[in-house]
Protein backbone atom coordinates (compact mmCIF):
# COMPACT_ATOMS: atom_id res chain seq x y z
CA UNK A 1 0.00 0.00 0.00
CA UNK A 2 1.46 3.22 -0.79
CA UNK A 3 2.21 6.11 1.63
CA UNK A 4 -0.27 8.83 2.55
CA UNK A 5 2.37 11.87 0.45
CA UNK A 6 3.98 15.06 -0.21
CA UNK A 7 1.90 16.06 -3.46
CA UNK A 8 4.69 14.10 -6.24
CA UNK A 9 6.95 14.07 -3.05
CA UNK A 10 6.62 10.27 -3.53
CA UNK A 11 6.56 7.68 -4.29
CA UNK A 12 20.16 -15.08 1.64
CA UNK A 13 18.13 -18.76 2.01
CA UNK A 14 15.69 -18.62 4.72
CA UNK A 15 15.64 -21.28 7.74
CA UNK A 16 13.38 -24.37 7.59
CA UNK A 17 9.64 -24.37 8.57
CA UNK A 18 9.57 -23.77 12.33
CA UNK A 19 8.41 -26.81 14.66
CA UNK A 20 4.43 -25.91 15.46
CA UNK A 21 3.80 -25.30 11.49
CA UNK A 22 0.85 -28.16 11.12
CA UNK A 23 -1.47 -28.16 8.49
CA UNK A 24 -5.04 -28.14 10.20
CA UNK A 25 -7.27 -28.98 6.76
CA UNK A 26 -7.02 -29.42 3.20
CA UNK A 27 -9.53 -27.45 0.76
CA UNK A 28 -10.93 -29.53 -1.49
CA UNK A 29 -13.06 -27.25 -3.28
CA UNK A 30 -13.00 -28.96 -6.48
CA UNK A 31 -15.97 -31.37 -6.17
CA UNK A 32 -18.14 -28.48 -5.08
CA UNK A 33 -17.49 -26.58 -8.26
CA UNK A 34 -19.55 -28.58 -10.74
CA UNK A 35 -22.73 -27.61 -8.86
CA UNK A 36 -21.81 -23.64 -9.62
CA UNK A 37 -23.11 -22.61 -13.05
CA UNK A 38 -19.99 -20.27 -13.96
CA UNK A 39 -22.60 -16.86 -14.43
CA UNK A 40 -24.67 -16.92 -11.22
CA UNK A 41 -23.97 -13.52 -10.22
CA UNK A 42 -26.07 -11.53 -12.69
CA UNK A 43 -23.84 -10.64 -15.44
CA UNK A 44 -25.13 -9.63 -18.28
CA UNK A 45 -25.05 -11.92 -21.61
CA UNK A 46 -23.33 -9.36 -23.47
CA UNK A 47 -20.05 -9.42 -21.06
CA UNK A 48 -20.49 -12.79 -20.04
CA UNK A 49 -20.47 -14.52 -23.44
CA UNK A 50 -16.86 -12.19 -24.49
CA UNK A 51 -14.25 -14.64 -25.54
CA UNK A 52 -10.19 -13.02 -24.24
CA UNK A 53 -8.25 -12.79 -27.51
CA UNK A 54 -4.95 -13.96 -25.96
CA UNK A 55 -1.83 -13.06 -27.49
CA UNK A 56 1.42 -12.44 -27.07
CA UNK A 57 1.79 -9.01 -25.18
CA UNK A 58 3.03 -5.93 -28.02
CA UNK A 59 5.32 -3.68 -27.18
CA UNK A 60 2.82 -0.70 -26.21
CA UNK A 61 0.54 -3.29 -24.30
CA UNK A 62 3.20 -3.29 -21.57
CA UNK A 63 5.35 -0.78 -19.52
CA UNK A 64 8.09 0.58 -21.34
CA UNK A 65 11.10 -1.30 -19.13
CA UNK A 66 8.79 -4.62 -18.40
CA UNK A 67 11.15 -6.79 -15.78
CA UNK A 68 12.29 -10.08 -16.51
CA UNK A 69 9.86 -12.57 -16.70
CA UNK A 70 7.78 -10.79 -18.65
CA UNK A 71 8.92 -12.24 -22.13
CA UNK A 72 6.02 -15.19 -22.23
CA UNK A 73 3.61 -12.55 -20.90
CA UNK A 74 0.11 -12.52 -23.10
CA UNK A 75 -2.00 -9.85 -22.99
CA UNK A 76 -5.89 -9.30 -24.03
CA UNK A 77 -8.55 -6.64 -23.01
CA UNK A 78 -12.15 -7.09 -22.47
CA UNK A 79 -15.32 -4.52 -21.66
CA UNK A 80 -16.98 -4.27 -18.98
CA UNK A 81 -19.60 -1.90 -17.70
CA UNK A 82 -18.53 1.44 -16.52
CA UNK A 83 -21.32 1.44 -13.56
CA UNK A 84 -22.30 -2.02 -12.54
CA UNK A 85 -25.18 -0.34 -10.74
CA UNK A 86 -26.27 0.63 -14.17
CA UNK A 87 -25.65 -1.97 -16.64
CA UNK A 88 -28.53 -1.08 -19.02
CA UNK A 89 -26.64 2.23 -19.76
CA UNK A 90 -24.66 0.16 -21.95
CA UNK A 91 -21.30 2.77 -21.58
CA UNK A 92 -18.80 0.82 -21.12
CA UNK A 93 -14.58 0.84 -20.17
CA UNK A 94 -12.13 -1.33 -21.05
CA UNK A 95 -9.72 -3.73 -18.83
CA UNK A 96 -6.54 -5.02 -19.57
CA UNK A 97 -5.27 -8.54 -18.44
CA UNK A 98 -1.98 -10.46 -18.75
CA UNK A 99 -1.15 -14.38 -18.16
CA UNK A 100 1.28 -16.54 -17.60
CA UNK A 101 -0.23 -20.05 -18.79
CA UNK A 102 0.44 -22.84 -16.14
CA UNK A 103 3.41 -25.24 -17.36
CA UNK A 104 2.11 -28.42 -16.72
CA UNK A 105 -0.60 -28.37 -18.98
CA UNK A 106 -3.94 -27.39 -19.18
CA UNK A 107 -4.44 -25.30 -15.61
CA UNK A 108 -6.05 -26.66 -12.69
CA UNK A 109 -7.00 -23.68 -11.90
CA UNK A 110 -6.21 -19.45 -12.40
CA UNK A 111 -4.92 -17.50 -9.28
CA UNK A 112 -4.83 -13.75 -9.89
CA UNK A 113 -2.50 -11.39 -8.60
CA UNK A 114 -2.90 -7.12 -7.40
CA UNK A 115 0.26 -5.73 -6.63
CA UNK A 116 -1.59 -3.15 -4.56
CA UNK A 117 -1.95 0.28 -4.43
CA UNK A 118 -4.61 1.30 -4.12
CA UNK A 119 -5.26 1.36 -7.88
CA UNK A 120 -1.27 -0.18 -8.85
CA UNK A 121 -1.38 -1.06 -12.14
CA UNK A 122 -0.73 -4.72 -12.44
CA UNK A 123 -1.03 -6.22 -15.67
CA UNK A 124 3.02 -7.33 -15.65
CA UNK A 125 2.35 -8.18 -12.12
CA UNK A 126 2.69 -12.25 -12.97
CA UNK A 127 6.40 -11.88 -13.56
CA UNK A 128 6.79 -11.66 -10.00
CA UNK A 129 5.64 -14.90 -9.78
CA UNK A 130 7.49 -16.57 -12.80
CA UNK A 131 10.18 -18.67 -10.49
CA UNK A 132 7.42 -20.18 -8.60
CA UNK A 133 7.47 -23.93 -10.26
CA UNK A 134 5.10 -25.76 -7.80
CA UNK A 135 2.23 -22.69 -8.29
CA UNK A 136 3.02 -22.12 -12.12
CA UNK A 137 3.25 -26.20 -13.05
CA UNK A 138 -0.58 -26.01 -12.19
CA UNK A 139 -1.92 -23.16 -12.37
CA UNK A 140 -2.47 -19.94 -14.73
CA UNK A 141 -1.06 -16.38 -13.13
CA UNK A 142 -3.45 -13.81 -14.27
CA UNK A 143 -2.66 -10.04 -14.27
CA UNK A 144 -4.59 -7.11 -14.68
CA UNK A 145 -4.56 -2.81 -14.68
CA UNK A 146 -7.20 -2.16 -12.11
CA UNK A 147 -10.27 0.31 -13.90
CA UNK A 148 -8.42 3.86 -13.95
CA UNK A 149 -4.95 2.50 -14.20
CA UNK A 150 -2.36 1.15 -16.77
CA UNK A 151 -3.56 0.06 -20.17
CA UNK A 152 -7.19 0.21 -18.81
CA UNK A 153 -9.84 2.86 -19.44
CA UNK A 154 -8.05 5.65 -17.07
CA UNK A 155 -8.33 8.56 -14.86
CA UNK A 156 -6.07 11.88 -14.31
CA UNK A 157 -5.99 14.57 -11.73
CA UNK A 158 -4.60 16.78 -14.74
CA UNK A 159 -0.72 16.72 -12.83
CA UNK A 160 -1.90 18.88 -10.38
CA UNK A 161 -0.70 15.97 -7.96
CA UNK A 162 2.16 17.79 -8.55
CA UNK A 163 1.36 21.01 -6.67
CA UNK A 164 3.62 21.93 -3.49
CA UNK A 165 6.14 19.88 -3.66
CA UNK A 166 8.55 21.92 -2.50
CA UNK A 167 7.21 22.83 0.71
CA UNK A 168 8.65 21.13 4.03
CA UNK A 169 6.05 20.11 6.50
CA UNK A 170 8.87 20.54 9.24
CA UNK A 171 8.44 23.93 8.61
CA UNK A 172 5.53 24.51 11.07
CA UNK A 173 4.67 28.05 10.21
CA UNK A 174 0.95 28.41 9.77
CA UNK A 175 1.62 30.30 6.72
CA UNK A 176 3.45 27.41 4.86
CA UNK A 177 0.96 24.58 6.26
CA UNK A 178 -1.83 26.29 4.81
CA UNK A 179 -0.16 26.50 1.34
CA UNK A 180 0.19 22.97 1.87
CA UNK A 181 -2.85 22.56 2.35
CA UNK A 182 -4.08 24.82 -0.03
CA UNK A 183 -2.24 22.45 -2.34
CA UNK A 184 -3.49 19.42 -1.39
CA UNK A 185 -7.11 21.25 -1.83
CA UNK A 186 -6.38 22.08 -5.45
CA UNK A 187 -5.43 18.94 -6.59
CA UNK A 188 -8.17 16.69 -4.79
CA UNK A 189 -10.90 18.95 -6.87
CA UNK A 190 -8.72 18.39 -10.10
CA UNK A 191 -9.23 14.94 -9.77
CA UNK A 192 -12.55 15.21 -9.02
CA UNK A 193 -12.87 17.53 -12.30
CA UNK A 194 -10.48 16.23 -14.60
CA UNK A 195 -11.46 12.38 -13.67
CA UNK A 196 -15.28 13.27 -15.11
CA UNK A 197 -17.91 11.36 -14.63
CA UNK A 198 -15.61 7.94 -14.48
CA UNK A 199 -14.36 9.54 -11.38
CA UNK A 200 -16.27 8.37 -8.60
CA UNK A 201 -16.79 4.46 -10.22
CA UNK A 202 -13.29 3.66 -9.37
CA UNK A 203 -13.56 2.66 -6.24
CA UNK A 204 -13.12 -1.49 -4.75
CA UNK A 205 -16.87 -1.91 -5.04
CA UNK A 206 -16.88 -1.66 -8.88
CA UNK A 207 -13.56 -3.52 -9.15
CA UNK A 208 -14.68 -6.64 -7.60
CA UNK A 209 -17.26 -7.07 -9.76
CA UNK A 210 -14.63 -6.44 -12.73
CA UNK A 211 -12.82 -9.16 -11.38
CA UNK A 212 -15.57 -11.55 -10.89
CA UNK A 213 -16.34 -10.62 -14.82
CA UNK A 214 -13.34 -11.55 -15.70
CA UNK A 215 -13.29 -15.16 -13.31
CA UNK A 216 -16.31 -16.21 -15.73
CA UNK A 217 -14.32 -15.54 -18.83
CA UNK A 218 -11.72 -17.11 -18.04
CA UNK A 219 -14.09 -19.92 -17.25
CA UNK A 220 -13.59 -20.54 -13.54
CA UNK A 221 -15.99 -21.22 -10.79
CA UNK A 222 -13.77 -20.52 -8.79
CA UNK A 223 -10.34 -17.71 -8.41
CA UNK A 224 -7.39 -18.03 -6.44
CA UNK A 225 -5.88 -14.65 -5.01
CA UNK A 226 -2.41 -13.62 -4.47
CA UNK A 227 -2.87 -9.68 -3.31
CA UNK A 228 0.57 -7.83 -1.74
CA UNK A 229 -0.38 -4.57 0.64
CA UNK A 230 -3.78 -2.59 -0.83
CA UNK A 231 -4.05 -6.08 -2.99
CA UNK A 232 -5.16 -7.71 0.92
CA UNK A 233 -8.06 -5.08 0.74
CA UNK A 234 -8.94 -5.63 -2.51
CA UNK A 235 -9.09 -9.99 -2.04
CA UNK A 236 -10.90 -9.51 1.29
CA UNK A 237 -13.61 -7.03 -0.24
CA UNK A 238 -14.28 -9.93 -2.90
CA UNK A 239 -14.50 -13.00 -0.61
CA UNK A 240 -17.04 -10.97 0.94
CA UNK A 241 -18.92 -9.88 -2.08
CA UNK A 242 -18.62 -13.56 -3.63
CA UNK A 243 -17.53 -15.82 -0.89
CA UNK A 244 -19.09 -18.84 -3.22
CA UNK A 245 -16.40 -18.23 -5.40
CA UNK A 246 -13.64 -17.76 -3.32
CA UNK A 247 -10.73 -20.33 -3.57
CA UNK A 248 -7.52 -19.97 -2.07
CA UNK A 249 -7.00 -16.30 -1.17
CA UNK A 250 -3.35 -15.19 0.13
CA UNK A 251 -3.19 -11.73 1.64
CA UNK A 252 0.54 -10.66 1.89
CA UNK A 253 1.49 -7.50 3.60
CA UNK A 254 -1.87 -6.68 4.72
CA UNK A 255 -3.53 -3.52 5.29
CA UNK A 256 -6.45 -3.15 7.60
CA UNK A 257 -8.76 -4.02 5.18
CA UNK A 258 -11.57 -4.65 8.03
CA UNK A 259 -11.96 -1.04 9.25
CA UNK A 260 -11.63 1.98 6.81
CA UNK A 261 -8.45 3.29 4.77
CA UNK A 262 -8.34 5.93 7.05
CA UNK A 263 -8.28 3.93 10.26
CA UNK A 264 -6.12 1.58 8.17
CA UNK A 265 -3.20 4.40 6.46
CA UNK A 266 -3.04 5.60 9.80
CA UNK A 267 -0.74 2.92 10.98
CA UNK A 268 1.96 3.87 8.62
CA UNK A 269 4.03 6.74 10.02
CA UNK A 270 4.67 4.49 13.25
CA UNK A 271 5.76 1.28 10.82
CA UNK A 272 8.09 3.81 8.73
CA UNK A 273 9.80 5.54 11.38
CA UNK A 274 10.11 1.78 13.67
CA UNK A 275 11.91 0.28 9.78
CA UNK A 276 13.57 3.54 9.74
CA UNK A 277 15.16 3.99 13.36
CA UNK A 278 15.34 0.03 14.46
CA UNK A 279 16.34 -1.73 11.08
CA UNK A 280 17.81 0.74 8.85
CA UNK A 281 20.01 3.47 10.64
CA UNK A 282 21.61 0.37 13.14
CA UNK A 283 22.32 -1.36 10.09
CA UNK A 284 23.93 1.36 8.50
CA UNK A 285 25.71 2.13 12.03
CA UNK A 286 26.94 -1.89 11.38
CA UNK A 287 28.84 -0.63 8.65
CA UNK A 288 30.22 2.81 9.85
CA UNK A 289 33.81 1.50 8.58
CA UNK A 290 32.60 2.29 5.43
CA UNK A 291 29.50 4.89 5.53
CA UNK A 292 31.10 7.06 8.51
CA UNK A 293 27.62 8.20 9.44
CA UNK A 294 27.58 7.42 12.75
CA UNK A 295 28.62 4.32 14.83
CA UNK A 296 25.16 4.11 16.74
CA UNK A 297 21.46 3.92 15.02
CA UNK A 298 20.65 7.18 17.16
CA UNK A 299 23.82 8.93 16.01
CA UNK A 300 23.38 7.81 12.41
CA UNK A 301 19.80 9.61 12.48
CA UNK A 302 21.29 12.67 14.33
CA UNK A 303 23.80 12.73 11.11
CA UNK A 304 20.42 12.57 8.59
CA UNK A 305 19.23 15.43 10.97
CA UNK A 306 21.76 17.66 9.86
CA UNK A 307 21.57 16.88 6.20
CA UNK A 308 18.03 16.81 6.18
CA UNK A 309 18.57 20.78 7.67
CA UNK A 310 21.14 21.47 5.34
CA UNK A 311 18.91 20.27 2.15
CA UNK A 312 16.48 22.32 3.61
CA UNK A 313 18.78 25.66 3.62
CA UNK A 314 19.80 24.84 0.86
CA UNK A 315 18.58 22.44 -1.89
CA UNK A 316 20.88 20.85 -4.14
CA UNK A 317 20.37 21.05 -7.93
CA UNK A 318 21.80 19.13 -10.32
CA UNK A 319 20.75 20.47 -13.76
CA UNK A 320 17.47 21.46 -12.81
CA UNK A 321 16.71 18.89 -10.83
CA UNK A 322 15.99 19.98 -7.07
CA UNK A 323 17.29 17.53 -4.08
CA UNK A 324 15.32 19.03 -1.05
CA UNK A 325 14.07 17.71 2.24
CA UNK A 326 10.99 16.47 1.04
CA UNK A 327 12.78 14.20 -2.07
CA UNK A 328 15.59 13.31 0.66
CA UNK A 329 12.42 11.68 3.08
CA UNK A 330 10.89 10.47 -0.37
CA UNK A 331 14.23 8.28 -1.03
CA UNK A 332 14.47 6.83 2.28
CA UNK A 333 10.75 5.80 2.75
CA UNK A 334 10.82 3.85 -1.10
CA UNK A 335 13.66 1.78 0.38
CA UNK A 336 12.06 1.04 3.61
CA UNK A 337 9.62 -1.18 1.49
CA UNK A 338 12.50 -3.71 0.79
CA UNK A 339 16.67 -4.53 2.71
CA UNK A 340 18.06 -5.06 -1.27
CA UNK A 341 17.60 -1.09 -1.57
CA UNK A 342 19.52 -0.59 1.89
CA UNK A 343 22.63 -0.58 0.33
CA UNK A 344 21.71 2.53 -2.07
CA UNK A 345 19.83 4.20 0.45
CA UNK A 346 22.95 4.40 2.35
CA UNK A 347 25.27 5.29 -0.58
CA UNK A 348 23.08 7.47 -1.42
CA UNK A 349 22.89 9.38 2.05
CA UNK A 350 26.80 9.59 2.29
CA UNK A 351 26.81 11.33 -1.73
CA UNK A 352 24.06 13.94 -0.02
CA UNK A 353 26.37 14.84 2.83
CA UNK A 354 29.40 14.98 1.04
CA UNK A 355 27.41 17.64 -1.63
CA UNK A 356 26.51 19.63 1.61
CA UNK A 357 29.65 19.63 3.31
CA UNK A 358 32.96 20.76 3.17
CA UNK A 359 34.45 18.09 0.68
CA UNK A 360 36.69 18.93 -2.43
CA UNK A 361 35.82 19.75 -5.99
CA UNK A 362 36.28 16.44 -6.77
CA UNK A 363 34.52 14.74 -4.03
CA UNK A 364 31.40 16.62 -4.89
CA UNK A 365 31.42 16.01 -8.67
CA UNK A 366 31.76 12.36 -8.24
CA UNK A 367 29.06 12.42 -5.31
CA UNK A 368 26.84 14.54 -7.91
CA UNK A 369 27.24 12.14 -10.33
CA UNK A 370 26.10 8.95 -8.37
CA UNK A 371 22.92 11.17 -6.98
CA UNK A 372 22.09 12.24 -10.36
CA UNK A 373 21.24 8.28 -11.05
CA UNK A 374 19.93 7.93 -8.11
CA UNK A 375 17.54 10.60 -9.24
CA UNK A 376 17.04 9.31 -12.65
CA UNK A 377 16.42 5.61 -11.04
CA UNK A 378 13.25 6.85 -8.93
CA UNK A 379 10.31 6.69 -11.39
CA UNK A 380 11.48 3.27 -12.40
CA UNK A 381 10.92 2.30 -8.62
CA UNK A 382 7.97 4.47 -7.70
CA UNK A 383 5.61 3.44 -5.36
CA UNK A 384 5.24 0.45 -3.12
CA UNK A 385 5.12 -2.71 -5.31
CA UNK A 386 6.72 -5.51 -3.80
CA UNK A 387 7.88 -5.83 -7.26
CA UNK A 388 9.92 -2.82 -9.27
CA UNK A 389 6.66 -2.58 -11.66
CA UNK A 390 7.07 0.42 -14.09
CA UNK A 391 4.97 3.03 -14.16
CA UNK A 392 3.66 4.82 -17.25
CA UNK A 393 4.09 8.15 -17.57
CA UNK A 394 0.40 9.33 -16.99
CA UNK A 395 -0.92 10.06 -13.99
CA UNK A 396 -3.94 7.66 -13.91
CA UNK A 397 -2.23 5.60 -10.70
CA UNK A 398 -1.73 8.76 -8.53
CA UNK A 399 -5.08 9.67 -9.24
CA UNK A 400 -6.30 6.31 -9.06
CA UNK A 401 -4.55 6.36 -5.37
CA UNK A 402 -6.17 9.42 -4.07
CA UNK A 403 -9.36 8.60 -5.71
CA UNK A 404 -9.63 5.23 -4.07
CA UNK A 405 -9.56 5.87 -0.63
CA UNK A 406 -12.04 9.34 -1.11
CA UNK A 407 -14.53 7.56 -2.95
CA UNK A 408 -15.52 4.83 -0.30
CA UNK A 409 -15.96 4.93 3.41
CA UNK A 410 -16.18 8.10 5.70
CA UNK A 411 -13.00 10.38 5.66
CA UNK A 412 -13.21 12.20 9.71
CA UNK A 413 -11.08 15.79 9.44
CA UNK A 414 -10.74 19.04 8.27
CA UNK A 415 -8.13 21.93 7.83
CA UNK A 416 -7.53 22.22 11.80
CA UNK A 417 -7.42 18.44 12.78
CA UNK A 418 -5.47 17.12 10.27
CA UNK A 419 -2.43 20.16 10.92
CA UNK A 420 -3.35 18.74 14.79
CA UNK A 421 -3.05 14.97 13.79
CA UNK A 422 0.66 16.00 11.93
CA UNK A 423 2.10 17.50 15.02
CA UNK A 424 1.03 15.43 17.37
CA UNK A 425 3.08 12.80 14.99
CA UNK A 426 5.93 14.59 15.18
CA UNK A 427 6.05 14.97 19.16
CA UNK A 428 5.42 11.45 19.31
CA UNK A 429 8.57 10.97 17.52
CA UNK A 430 7.52 9.76 13.95
CA UNK A 431 8.44 12.65 11.58
CA UNK A 432 9.46 10.66 9.00
CA UNK A 433 5.84 10.69 7.83
CA UNK A 434 4.27 12.10 10.32
CA UNK A 435 4.81 15.56 9.35
CA UNK A 436 3.79 15.65 6.24
CA UNK A 437 0.25 13.15 7.62
CA UNK A 438 -2.01 16.90 7.22
CA UNK A 439 -1.66 15.93 3.88
CA UNK A 440 -5.23 14.22 3.13
CA UNK A 441 -6.58 14.90 0.13
CA UNK A 442 -10.11 13.22 1.42
CA UNK A 443 -10.94 15.98 3.78
CA UNK A 444 -11.63 18.03 0.54
CA UNK A 445 -13.48 15.30 -1.27
CA UNK A 446 -16.99 17.02 -2.52
CA UNK A 447 -18.95 13.86 -3.51
CA UNK A 448 -20.69 11.68 -1.05
CA UNK A 449 -18.72 8.37 -0.63
CA UNK A 450 -20.00 5.00 -1.37
CA UNK A 451 -20.69 3.15 1.75
CA UNK A 452 -18.62 0.03 2.41
CA UNK A 453 -19.78 -3.58 3.46
CA UNK A 454 -19.31 -5.20 6.55
CA UNK A 455 -15.46 -7.02 5.91
CA UNK A 456 -15.83 -9.67 8.98
CA UNK A 457 -14.83 -12.98 7.02
CA UNK A 458 -18.49 -14.65 8.05
CA UNK A 459 -19.31 -17.14 5.65
CA UNK A 460 -15.92 -17.04 3.49
CA UNK A 461 -13.44 -20.39 3.06
CA UNK A 462 -10.47 -19.61 5.18
CA UNK A 463 -7.85 -17.42 3.96
CA UNK A 464 -4.42 -16.75 4.43
CA UNK A 465 -2.49 -13.48 6.19
CA UNK A 466 1.20 -13.47 5.23
CA UNK A 467 3.07 -10.67 7.22
CA UNK A 468 6.16 -9.81 7.86
CA UNK A 469 7.18 -7.79 11.98
CA UNK A 470 8.51 -4.87 10.96
CA UNK A 471 6.37 -3.99 7.82
CA UNK A 472 6.45 -0.18 7.19
CA UNK A 473 3.51 0.21 4.81
CA UNK A 474 0.99 -2.07 6.49
CA UNK A 475 2.35 -2.67 9.66
CA UNK A 476 2.16 -5.45 11.52
CA UNK A 477 -0.35 -3.78 14.22
CA UNK A 478 -3.37 -3.29 11.70
CA UNK A 479 -2.42 -7.00 10.03
CA UNK A 480 -3.47 -8.55 13.13
CA UNK A 481 -6.55 -6.28 14.07
CA UNK A 482 -7.52 -7.60 10.89
CA UNK A 483 -6.88 -11.23 11.20
CA UNK A 484 -8.61 -11.16 14.76
CA UNK A 485 -11.65 -9.52 12.75
CA UNK A 486 -11.93 -11.84 9.88
CA UNK A 487 -13.55 -15.40 10.66
CA UNK A 488 -11.50 -17.80 9.73
CA UNK A 489 -8.21 -16.04 8.74
CA UNK A 490 -4.98 -17.86 9.54
CA UNK A 491 -1.29 -15.76 9.85
CA UNK A 492 1.95 -16.19 8.87
CA UNK A 493 4.33 -14.16 10.47
CA UNK A 494 7.65 -13.61 9.36
CA UNK A 495 9.93 -12.76 12.06
CA UNK A 496 13.60 -10.58 12.21
CA UNK A 497 12.12 -9.25 9.27
CA UNK A 498 10.41 -6.03 7.83
CA UNK A 499 10.25 -6.75 3.83
CA UNK A 500 6.66 -5.69 2.29
CA UNK A 501 5.77 -8.68 0.13
CA UNK A 502 7.03 -11.82 1.23
CA UNK A 503 5.80 -14.09 -1.16
CA UNK A 504 7.80 -15.04 -4.07
CA UNK A 505 10.54 -12.69 -2.64
CA UNK A 506 12.95 -15.33 -1.44
CA UNK A 507 12.01 -16.95 1.65
CA UNK A 508 11.52 -20.55 1.15
CA UNK A 509 9.86 -21.67 4.34
CA UNK A 510 7.21 -18.78 3.77
CA UNK A 511 6.73 -20.12 0.01
CA UNK A 512 6.59 -23.53 1.37
CA UNK A 513 4.13 -22.52 3.46
CA UNK A 514 2.26 -20.59 0.93
CA UNK A 515 2.08 -22.99 -1.55
CA UNK A 516 0.94 -25.80 0.39
CA UNK A 517 -2.24 -23.78 1.10
CA UNK A 518 -2.21 -22.19 -2.63
CA UNK A 519 -1.24 -25.45 -4.54
CA UNK A 520 -2.46 -28.28 -2.64
CA UNK A 521 -5.05 -26.90 -0.46
CA UNK A 522 -3.72 -27.03 3.28
CA UNK A 523 -4.60 -24.51 5.56
CA UNK A 524 -1.75 -23.97 8.57
CA UNK A 525 -2.72 -22.87 11.58
CA UNK A 526 -1.44 -19.74 12.46
CA UNK A 527 2.61 -19.86 12.41
CA UNK A 528 5.87 -18.33 11.77
CA UNK A 529 8.48 -18.48 9.33
CA UNK A 530 12.35 -16.75 10.30
CA UNK A 531 12.65 -13.78 8.08
CA UNK A 532 16.09 -13.41 5.90
CA UNK A 533 19.08 -11.52 6.74
CA UNK A 534 19.91 -8.06 6.10
CA UNK A 535 22.53 -7.48 2.81
CA UNK A 536 26.55 -7.09 3.65
CA UNK A 537 28.15 -4.02 1.57
CA UNK A 538 31.09 -4.73 -0.33
CA UNK A 539 34.38 -3.80 1.46
CA UNK A 540 33.08 -4.87 4.89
Amino acid sequence: MKKLRLAVVIPAMAGSLLAGVTPAMAVTPDAEDAALPLNSTNIPARYADQVLDWHGCTADELPSAPPAGAEDIECATFTTPRDWNRTSERVDISIAVSRLKATGGEAKASVLTNPGGPGAPGRIFPARLRNQDKLRAQQDIVGFDPRGTGKSTNITCGGAIGTGSSLDPRDRDRRNLNLILDATRYAARSCQVKSGELGPLINTHQTVRDIDLLRVLLGREKINWVGYSAGTWMGAHYATAFPERTGRFVLDSATEFTTTWQKSFDWQPLGFERRWRQDFLPWMAKYDSIYHFGTTGEAARQTYEDLRAALADEPVDLDGETVGPNELDSTIAGALYNKRAFIGLAEHLVNLRTLTGDASTAQKTEAAKEVRVKVAAEPEVFGPMPLMVPVDESDAYDASFWTIPCNEGHWRGNRASVIWQSQQLIDQDLPLLGAGWLIQPCIFWKKKPIDLPEVDGEGVPPVLIVQSVHDPATPLEGAKRAHRAFENSRMLTITDEGDHGIYAGGNACADDVVEKYLVDGIVPEDSSCPGMPLPVPSGD
